[in-house]
C-alpha cells in the first residue's frame, strides 16, 4: 500500500510528512522493545515472547492480564516491525493531525487491546482453530494498525490507496478487501494473526461508531475543522517569519494519494 503526496515543488514525495508526537513516541517504543528483544539470547527471547506477547490460554485464566497491552509492542522479525511501522506512519500522522495526540493514543490502544479481546473470544469458540488459537502466542501491532488502516477509510473513503504498489483502491474498498482476506484466512492460520487483523478491524469501527452516542459525521466535523485550525497556524507562522514556500504556487490541499 501506498500513498504519494504532491509538493509544491513540482515533484512528489512519499508518506504524509513529518511524524506527529504520538506516531513518533510508539515508532521508538516498537522499535527499542524489538532491539531488546533481538539482542537477548534465545532461551530469554522465547520466554519474553510468552511473557508479553498475547497467549489465550494464560490470559484468561488470570496468570498474564497485562497480554492484550503488552504483545503490541512485541515483534517476529526485521520485515513485522518495519510493515507495522511503515502504516503507522503513512496513516496515523494524518489520524494524529486530526484528531489530537490525545484521542489518537486512546484510539489507537483501544483497537489494540479489542483486538486482542476478539481473539480471546475466537479462542473460545467451538471449532477447530479456535482450539490452536487458545494455546498461541500472537505478537505485533498490527491489530491497532488495522484499527488505523478502518479509521483512515472512514474519514477518507475515497482516497485511493496503491494495493501492491500496482493500482488504486479508494479506502474503503481498500479497507474490505483486508477485511474479508482476513475473514477467510482466519481458519487457515498460517502463522499470520488474522483473527487479531480482523479484530484491530472490529474495534476500531465499533469505537467511532458509538464513542459517547457521538456519529462518525460528527468527529469528522470535529477533526475537519481541527485540520483546518491548524493548517491556519501554520500559514500565519509563515507570513509572521517571512517563510514562503518555493516552486509553483499551488493550494497545499492539491495532492494525491
Amino acid at each position: 500500500m501506498q500513498r504519494i503526496y504532491y509538493q509544491g515543488t513540482g515533484g512528489y514525495s512519499f508518506g504524509p510528512g513529518l511524524m506527529t508526537p504520538a506516531v513518533k513516541w510508539l515508532i521508538w517504543a516498537n522499535v527499542g522493545v524489538f532491539l531488546l528483544t533481538s539482542l537477548a539470547p534465545g532461551a530469554l527471547r522465547f520466554r519474553l515472547n510468552e511473557l508479553l506477547g498475547l497467549t489465550p490460554a494464560l490470559t484468561l485464566t488470570g496468570l498474564h492480564v497485562w497480554q492484550p497491552f503488552t504483545y503490541l509492542f512485541m515483534h517476529g522479525g526485521v520485515g513485522h516491525i518495519l510493515i507495522n511501522m511503515l502504516i503507522l506512519w503513512m496513516f496515523g500522522v494524518q489520524l494524529e493531525r486530526v484528531w489530537g495526540t490525545r484521542f489518537f493514543l486512546r484510539y489507537y490502544f483501544v483497537a489494540g487491546v479489542g483486538a486482542a479481546v476478539v481473539t480471546m473470544i475466537v479462542a473460545l469458540l467451538p471449532f477447530s482453530f479456535s482450539a490452536a488459537t487458545y494455546a498461541t502466542i500472537t505478537i505485533g501491532a498490527s491489530g491497532a494498525i488495522y484499527g488505523l488502516l478502518m479509521a483512515f477509510a472512514l474519514y477518507y473513503p475515497d482516497t485511493p490507496i496503491l494495493m501492491f504498489l500496482l493500482f488504486p483502491v479508494p479506502a474503503k474498498y481498500f479497507v474490505m478487501i483486508l477485511g474479508a482476506v482476513a475473514f477467510v484466512s482466519a481458519p487457515r492460520g498460517g502463522g499470520v494473526a488474522h483473527i487479531t487483523h480482523l479484530g484491530g478491524l472490529v474495534a476500531g469501527y465499533l469505537y467511532l461508531r458509538r464513542l459517547r452516542g457521538m456519529s462518525l459525521g460528527r468527529l469528522g466535523v470535529l477533526a475537519d475543522l481541527r485540520y483546518r485550525y491548524l493548517r491556519w497556524r501554520m500559514n500565519r507562522l509563515r507570513r509572521r517569519f517571512d517563510v514562503h514556500p518555493g516552486g509553483q504556487d499551488r493550494d497545499w490541499r492539491d495532492r494525491i494519494h
